[in-house]
């Protein structure tokens, strides 16, 4: 006997997703992040009161730690959906959830920011404001040198803060955007190869590298595909991404910025300084050195692929049907010769 009401409201449910999934990148694009009362600084906050509390030079605690908060934002994600049972509600607590977890506006403002305090030559500013974007050591670089870390930054940040929860909100729905942005911002809090975080954040940086694996590839091909709305080809950038990737010392970053070399017809990659020490990174693509005047076209890719992102899961999650509607459907076929 066929369940005609559960057939009637997976339907809805299906299409509220994407509607908000796309009502939540329209926010982010209009709105930005909250200057006060971000959601994500509310999850770091708690993040740090219990990291004060569970350190110690290990590996378990650390994955206790990573399991509750985790947990807790899934299990967030899950009692929110359930409360909001009908479409509408659906709808609207979707799209606060992406919206709350979506990073691209920001990360093309900081990006610009960057760009304009480089072209005006001003490196003290282009300092202060590195750290907004990654956690490298800003006081050791050149213009040249502060361009290529804000430009492998924007590129690795457009997989993490966009691509990847568009990615998981499609999937999941709340519980993947919530679930996705507490291991992302954990990973940017404890998943660092420093004296501290070595064993302690050891399961929150697995972690991200398992949430990152598909977004990251995802990331990988749309970034070839718009790689002409910059001046570049397709092939170089999926050549730079099958090519140079493997060697990165991240499982997810390389196919990103390879990607994003390759499109740009730029070279990445090389000595890296962190406060915790010095990476000699792989060189991602085959062009000349990135200079400032290259930030803006990764701004403007990096925005272009978020959007592409966008379209595509909207359009993928409101074509598809969960498999009771399909069985449904098909097992209701016959009852019209009856």
């Amino acid at each position: 006997m066929i369940d005609r009401r559960r057939r009637v409201r997976n339907v809805p449910l299906a299409g509220a997703r994407a509607a908000g999934l796309a009502l939540g990148v329209l926010a982010d694009a209009v709105l930005g992040d909250p200057h006060r009362g971000h959601p994500v600084a509310a999850f770091g906050a708690v993040a740090s009161w219990l990291e004060r509390r569970w350190w110690a030079d290990r590996r378990a605690p650390g994955v206790a730690y990573a399991a509750v908060l985790v947990g807790g934002a899934v299990g967030l994600g899950a009692l929110a959906e359930r409360a909001a049972a009908r479409p509408v509600p659906r709808a609207v607590v979707t799209a606060a959830a992406t919206w709350a977890v979506l990073g691209g506006t920001s990360l093309a403002g900081e990006g610009a920011a960057m760009a304009a305090s480089l072209s005006a030559a001003d490196i003290d500013a282009a300092r202060r404001r590195l750290p907004h974007l990654c956690g490298r050591d800003p006081s050791a670089l050149d213009a040249d040198g502060l361009a290529r870390a804000a430009l492998e930054s924007v590129a690795e940040n457009t997989a993490d803060a966009v691509v990847a929860p568009l990615v998981w909100g499609a999937v999941a729905g709340v519980p993947g955007l919530l679930g996705h942005r507490a291991v992302n911002t954990l990973d940017a809090m404890v998943g660092h190869r420093s004296a501290r975080y070595a064993r302690f954040g050891w399961a929150s940086a697995r972690a991200d590298d398992v949430a990152g694996v598909v977004p990251a590839r995802v990331s990988a091909l749309v970034t070839a595909a718009c790689a002409p709305l910059v001046g570049g080809r397709p092939a170089d950038a999926v050549r730079a991404w099958r090519r140079d990737a493997p060697a990165h010392p991240s499982p997810n970053a390389g196919p990103v910025e390879a990607s994003f070399a390759g499109a740009l017809g730029l070279r990445l990659g090389g000595r890296t300084i962190y406060p915790y020490g010095v990476q000699d990174r792989p060189v991602l693509g085959d062009g000349r050195a990135p200079v400032v005047t290259d930030l803006p076209r990764a701004v403007r890719l990096s925005r272009a692929v978020g959007l592409a992102t966008a379209a595509f899961v909207v359009a993928v999650v409101s074509a598809w049907r969960p498999p009771a509607v399909r069985s449904a459907a098909g097992a209701a076929a016959p009852e019209a010769g009856d």
